[in-house]
C-alpha cells in the first residue's frame, strides 16, 4: 500500500493514542491492520518509524518528527476542497458536538440560521458533556464542539465565546420569596450532573456558600429538571437562557447573589482544523442566534 493518507492517519493515531491496540479502536481497524500499515509505510519511505525491540512498538526520534510532518500533509490535504472554494459558496460536512442544554434552544435556531446562510453546509450533530466532546475533538472525531468552558482548555484548542448565562435558582411558581440560601436549605435539591462543566460550578458554589442541600435526584437534561421544579418536587440551580424550551412551565427564577457565578458557552475547535471556514460560518449562526440573549441576560 505503500504511503497513503490512510496510513498517515493511522501514524498519527499511534502516536496520540499510545499503542497500536489503541489506535485500531480509534481508527476502527484490527491491532494487525494497524501494524501491516506501519510496516508498508517504513518500507516505501525507507526510514524506520518504530522501535520493536520493547514490548510494544514505539516511535524512534525519527519517526517523532514524521509524525509532526504527516500532521501538516493531513491536515492540507483535509483542507484542499475548502481552499479553492470562494467564501459564499461553503458546502460539505461538519460533525458538531453540543452539550445537551444547548439541544432545544441554541442550537436548532443557530443550525436554521446556517441553513439559510450556507444552504450546502451539512451539519452532524454529536451530543454530549464537554470532556467527553474535547476528547472527540482531540480524537479527530468532531469538527467542533459547542461547550460549557472548563477551567482550563488545551492549548491545541481554538474558543470562541457565544453567551454567557448567570446561574439562577429556578423554583415552582408558587414558592415563597425567601432568600437562595433559605429555599436551598429547606427544600429537596433537583441536581444538575456533576459529570457536566455547570454541574461542578453549582457544586462549587454551594461549597463556597456554606450551604447545604437535600439531593433528590442528579439530572442531565435542563428540560427534566424544570418538569421536575415545575411539580413541585424540589429547587434547582440552572444556567438562564431564555432560548430554553421551558418557558411555558410555571416556574420562577431568583438570582443566586449579584455578579453570581456564569456559565461561559463557546465554540470550540482544534487551532490546525482545516474547515477554518465552516467553523467560522457556524460560529456567525450561534452569535447571531444567542444575540438576543445577551440583551436578556
Amino acid at each position: 500500500m505503500g504511503m497513503s493518507i490512510r496510513s498517515l492517519r493511522t501514524l498519527i493515531a499511534v502516536h496520540r493514542h499510545g499503542s497500536f491496540r489503541a489506535a485500531s479502536e480509534a481508527e476502527h481497524l484490527t491491532p494487525s491492520a494497524v501494524s501491516h500499515q506501519m510496516r508498508n509505510l517504513e518500507v516505501a519511505l525507507g526510514l524506520e518509524l518504530f522501535d520493536r525491540t520493547a514490548k510494544s512498538p514505539e516511535l524512534t526520534h525519527t519517526g517523532l518528527m514524521f509524525v509532526g510532518e504527516a500532521a501538516a500533509v493531513v491536515t492540507a490535504y483535509d483542507g484542499l476542497a475548502e481552499r479553492v472554494r470562494s467564501n459564499n459558496e461553503l458546502s460539505g460536512e461538519i460533525t458538531l458536538g453540543a452539550v445537551p442544554t444547548t439541544l432545544t434552544g441554541l442550537v436548532p435556531i443557530a443550525l436554521s440560521k446556517l441553513k439559510s446562510a450556507h444552504p450546502n453546509i451539512h451539519v452532524r450533530i454529536v451530543p454530549g458533556l464537554t470532556n467527553h466532546l474535547l476528547l472527540q475533538l482531540d480524537r479527530g472525531q468532531i469538527q467542533a464542539a459547542i461547550i460549557s468552558r472548563p477551567d482550563i482548555l488545551p492549548n491545541t484548542l481554538e474558543f470562541s465565546e457565544i453567551v454567557s448565562e448567570k446561574l439562577v435558582l429556578l423554583v415552582s411558581e408558587n414558592t415563597p420569596d425567601l432568600p437562595p440560601k433559605d429555599l436551598l436549605g429547606a427544600s429537596p435539591f433537583i441536581r444538575f450532573t456533576r459529570d457536566a462543566v455547570v454541574g461542578r460550578q453549582i457544586e462549587t458554589w454551594l461549597q463556597r456558600k456554606g450551604i447545604e442541600v437535600r439531593d433528590a435526584m442528579e439530572l442531565e437534561s435542563l428540560e427534566a429538571i424544570s418538569s421536575m421544579v415545575a411539580a413541585d418536587l424540589g429547587v434547582s440551580i440552572i444556567p438562564d437562557s431564555h432560548l430554553a424550551a421551558y418557558d411555558h412551565l410555571r416556574l420562577k427564577r431568583i438570582p443566586l447573589e449579584q455578579n453570581g457565578p456564569k456559565r461561559i458557552v463557546g465554540l470550540a475547535s482544534m487551532s490546525t482544523s482545516p474547515r477554518t471556514k465552516m467553523i467560522d460560518a457556524v460560529t456567525t449562526a450561534l452569535l447571531d442566534a444567542a444575540g438576543n440573549q445577551q440583551v436578556h441576560l
